[in-house]
């Protein structure tokens, strides 16, 4: 990682509950299953505090956005492919078998579970329980096998941004309704959505919020964040499929 780059404290709340503008854009891809809404506390926030770019340069990424400041990049590559190949039943065919790795939902992700995909994703990948504490909680995100699942990322294609002295590495998860982890620290990063949104909060360094490191993204949300002053609200933003937030 590169000195002087950035440090943000962010959560992140997933949903695959498909807003209908982007089942008209991008299709589920299998994902939503019947009866699976999200829990009531992840209604849609349209508020956004973070600029959105179509069309940036790298020079100006670098200048004004890289050491300072999130921008989600739009329209800046074409996934169409990936998103096709990341349906239900093409990854369930191609990675039913494989071993994933889950972590807990809270702060340190202590707790890790192997088992196969296909099991995770037919008896585990539901809605949030938004009384569930964080380290009762396991989805699939970040624990990837890259050689096993090698044949499934050579069809993405990342940002055409990148940082001197940084060297990148995917990690590719799936996780249901209303679910996240609290508060961590992040360096230089991106997160493309594929299908489903993702509802990011974050805060300067300087700046410590109010949280527990094991209750869920989906109690904070819940239970601190409605009471927070403007003043005190973290920059946020929800993104759609094909978005890119770095």
């Amino acid at each position: 990682m590169a000195l002087g780059v950035r440090l943000l404290l962010l959560l992140a709340l997933w949903t695959l509950a498909v807003p209908a503008r982007s089942l008209r854009e991008a299709g589920d891809g299998g994902w939503r299953r019947p009866g699976q809404g999200a829990p009531a506390a992840v209604a849609e926030e349209e508020r956004c505090t973070v600029e959105r770019r179509a069309d940036l340069s790298y020079a100006e990424f670098v200048q004004r956005y890289a050491f300072s400041r999130p921008v989600i990049l739009q329209g800046l590559t074409d996934n169409s492919r990936f998103r096709d190949l990341c349906s239900r039943q093409r990854l369930l065919a191609l990675f039913g078998d494989s071993v994933v790795r889950l972590s807990t939902a809270n702060t340190y992700s202590y707790q890790k579970v192997d088992l196969p995909f296909q099991e995770y994703v037919e008896q585990m990948l539901h809605p949030q329980d938004p009384f569930s504490m964080g380290n009762d909680t396991l989805y699939f995100f970040g624990d990837n096998n890259f050689t096993e699942w090698a044949s499934l990322f050579r069809h993405y294609s990342p940002p055409p941004f990148s940082l001197l002295g940084t060297i990148p590495a995917y990690s590719f998860g799936i996780a249901g309704a209303g679910s996240g982890v609290p508060f961590h620290w992040h360096g230089p990063g991106f997160s493309e959505v594929i299908y489903g949104r993702k509802r990011w909060f974050l805060y300067p360094p300087a700046k410590t919020p109010e949280f527990h490191p094991n209750k869920t993204t989906l109690a904070w949300l819940r239970d601190t964040y409605p009471a927070l002053a403007l003043s005190a609200r973290p920059l946020e933003c929800t993104i759609h499929a094909g978005a890119v937030f770095p």
